[in-house]
Formats: C-alpha cells, sequence, structure tokens
C-alpha cells in the first residue's frame, strides 16, 4: 500500500491538462479562468459622487449659503462650471462636475428654492470618488483562478465581455456490481439502489466536470467492456466498485485487457483502501470502492484535487483546517483515518459510527477529521485536521 501523500502526487502526475476555449461572462461561473483578464478602462472613469446631495467648489462651513444652479444625475454630465457660491444637486453616481471638489450630503443641507443653506457640519470627507479609485484602465485579474461572483462583476466592470477558461474536464462514470439497480427501479430482494453515483456526479460537476453518468455495469467481462466502450472520448474515466481484489471484482482485469497500465492499487488509508489508478489509452482511470462513503471520501481526498489540477489550478491536496475535539478519540492504527464529524465554533467532535456503509452518518457530517498514521490517543481540547464538506 502507497500513503495517501503518494496516491495523490501519482494522480497528479497521470492528470490531463484540459485545452482552453472561449466563453461568454455568462458562461463563465465556476469556471477556472486560464488567462489574466486586463482593464479596458479605469472604475470609475470619471470622479462621481459617492453621495446624493450638493456639489460644491469647496469645502463649506456651517451657515454658508449657495445658489444651486442645475442638477447631475448618474449617466447625465453637467456640462457647465461650477464657480464659487454655486451648488449643483447631485445623485449617487453622477460625474462631478468641472470646478467642483466637495460633495455635501443633503441631510446636511436645508434648502429654500435655489437657495441652499449648510444646516450641519459637513464633516471631512469629501464625498467623492476619484477616477480609476477601484482600477485602472491596463489592471490585471490574474489566471488561473476558479471565478467566483464578484470575479464576475469585476471582470464586467473592466468592459470585458467574454474570457478564456478551461475546458471542463469530461468524466464518465461508471457503476459496477449485480446487486445494483438505478433509483426508482425495483429492487429485487438482493439488490441495492446505486447511491455513489448521484453523490459523485454532484461532487464532480462541482469541481467543474461534465460528467456523464453511464448504465450500470454488471459483473461480466462483456458489460464491463461494453462500459468502457461508452466511456470513449472521456477525460478521465471513473469506476465505482469491482476495484478490490474479491473474484467478482473484475475492473482491474478488465482495463488490463484493454490495454490500461496501473500505477497504484491501495491507498493506506480508511475509508477508501481499495482505490486504483492508471491510464487507458488518452483517459486517466481512478477507480474507486463501492462502498457508499469510502467512494465519497475518496471522491473529496483524490478526484476533486485532480479535477482542480486537470483545469490548470495548483496541484495541492484539498485544503485542511484545524479545530479542537470537543470529545477524546482512541489511537488510531496504520492507516489514514477521515472519520465523518461535526465542526462548530466550539470545536470538532468525531460521530461515534464510523462504518463505510453509513450514508446518513455521511449526510449529518459537515467534515472529515484527519487522523495521521499511528496517531496516538487525542484528549479533550486537541487541536486535529479536517477537511470542510
Amino acid at each position: 500500500m502507497i500513503t495517501v501523500a503518494e496516491a495523490l502526487a501519482a494522480l497528479f502526475a497521470l492528470a490531463p491538462r484540459m485545452g482552453t476555449e472561449t466563453v461568454a461572462l455568462r458562461q463563465a461561473a465556476g469556471r477556472v479562468l486560464a488567462a489574466p483578464v486586463v482593464a479596458t478602462r479605469a472604475q470609475p472613469p470619471f470622479a462621481a459622487s459617492a453621495m446624493d446631495g450638493y456639489a460644491l467648489t469647496a469645502h463649506p462651513q456651517v451657515g454658508d449659503r449657495f445658489q444651486v444652479v442645475g442638477e447631475a444625475q448618474a449617466g447625465r454630465h453637467w456640462p457647465g462650471q461650477l464657480m464659487t457660491g454655486e451648488a449643483l444637486r447631485i445623485f449617487t453616481g453622477a460625474p462631478v462636475p468641472d470646478g467642483a471638489n466637495f460633495v455635501v450630503i443633503q441631510e446636511d443641507t436645508s434648502r429654500m428654492s435655489t437657495e441652499l443653506t449648510i444646516a450641519r457640519d459637513p464633516g471631512d470627507g469629501d464625498n467623492i470618488r476619484p477616477a480609476g479609485a477601484d482600477f485602472a484602465a491596463g489592471a490585471t485579474l490574474t489566471a488561473p483562478r476558479r471565478l467566483r461572483p464578484a470575479d464576475l462583476a469585476l471582470i464586467a466592470a473592466m468592459n470585458v465581455p467574454r474570457v478564456t477558461v478551461a475546458r471542463r474536464p469530461e468524466v464518465s462514470l461508471i457503476s459496477t456490481g449485480d446487486e445494483l439497480v438505478m433509483p426508482g427501479d425495483e429492487p429485487g430482494p438482493d439488490q441495492i439502489v446505486a447511491s455513489n453515483t448521484f453523490g459523485l456526479a454532484a461532487l464532480f460537476t462541482a469541481a467543474g466536470a461534465q460528467v456523464r453518468v453511464l448504465p450500470i455495469a454488471r459483473d461480466s467481462h462483456k458489460a464491463i467492456m461494453q462500459a468502457f466502450d461508452l466511456a470513449a472520448g472521456a477525460d478521465l474515466i471513473v469506476t465505482i466498485g469491482g476495484a478490490s481484489v474479491g473474484d467478482h471484482d473484475l475492473v482491474a482485469p478488465v482495463v488490463q485487457s484493454l490495454g490500461a497500465t496501473l500505477g497504484f492499487h491501495k491507498v493506506a488509508m480508511r475509508p477508501g483502501k481499495p482505490l486504483m489508478a492508471g491510464q487507458i489509452g488518452a483517459a486517466m482511470l481512478i477507480g474507486l470502492p463501492g462502498n457508499p462513503v469510502s467512494a465519497m471520501v475518496c471522491g473529496h481526498v483524490f478526484v476533486a484535487p485532480v479535477l482542480a489540477a486537470m483545469q490548470g489550478l495548483p496541484a495541492t491536496p484539498v485544503p485542511r483546517h484545524r479545530a479542537a475535539l470537543l470529545a477524546p478519540l482512541p489511537a488510531n492504527g496504520p492507516r489514514e483515518h477521515y472519520m465523518r464529524a461535526q465542526v462548530s465554533p466550539d470545536g470538532i467532535m468525531a460521530f461515534d459510527r464510523q462504518d463505510s456503509a453509513l450514508l446518513t452518518v455521511l449526510a449529518e457530517a459537515n467534515a472529515l477529521l484527519v487522523r495521521p498514521v499511528n496517531d496516538g490517543p487525542r484528549n479533550l481540547g486537541d487541536v486535529v485536521d479536517y477537511i470542510p464538506l
């Protein structure tokens, strides 16, 4: 068996890098930016009022009076030159007129017809946003990065309508096993409903992939070979089940008969020991264990980081956080343990039941508490690592 770190390194070495494509900004949410974005104009492009009020030529004092000579609103520049003793009614976002150096907010004024009086201390701030205060023309949003809503807003303000992003990895997802039926089908007396497929498909989609869920492959060489035929063209093929060493675990011998090279087969972790990886044709292959929790844990620990690397993001493990234990834990054994846990502002607590078939526990968990190999007993208040879910 190899360690989790060694398995990740091997997976990153196998992971193909996606090409790029240019998409409209509206289709760029969640995509990985592959080329820097350069602002075509400054923001704001002109000095703008930060408040509703009155533009003046200088900082006023309480009791000062001014003659209101016009009005400026957002999108409409007042064409004149503001002179001493004059005030211009102005609204938030409107261009500050020539000659103005201060905007007094309307709450600090009193107005009768066209005569404006400063009624309260206007304070020190000039309430003007200078041209380029947010960013200048030529400012750059760096790549690679996964585009968040705030990034899209910034790119739009830069007046850039299309961006270059990494192509989405195409993932073919193959569930194997005679015991499986799809949700909504009527299971036989010895069958169960396929669950991993849907959790993993959601996880991989959230990681930026395009996922094809293929029909369940029964436990025969012919059925599994047909599934791989259907997976043709994928960048990554992920199998679920059949990756162990039982008489009916057929994925490894079938893919080897198809010319696949396998990089490793077992990882010193729990849940998730029977993990397989390799190359089949141009596609990367990852074989996940069939136990529901094992498959999902491996999806978080291994497949999600691989998908990120395929899209040009740094090839790094899932970030870990730290929290204090809310209950003691016994010593860990020779495999790295990913315990389902609940983290809160007070700390973290592992669930009592850690069986790799318990989806209810996984659904209640919001973290994987990570126990290192041969980690000794942990006491209340000890700080441990965890991966958010």
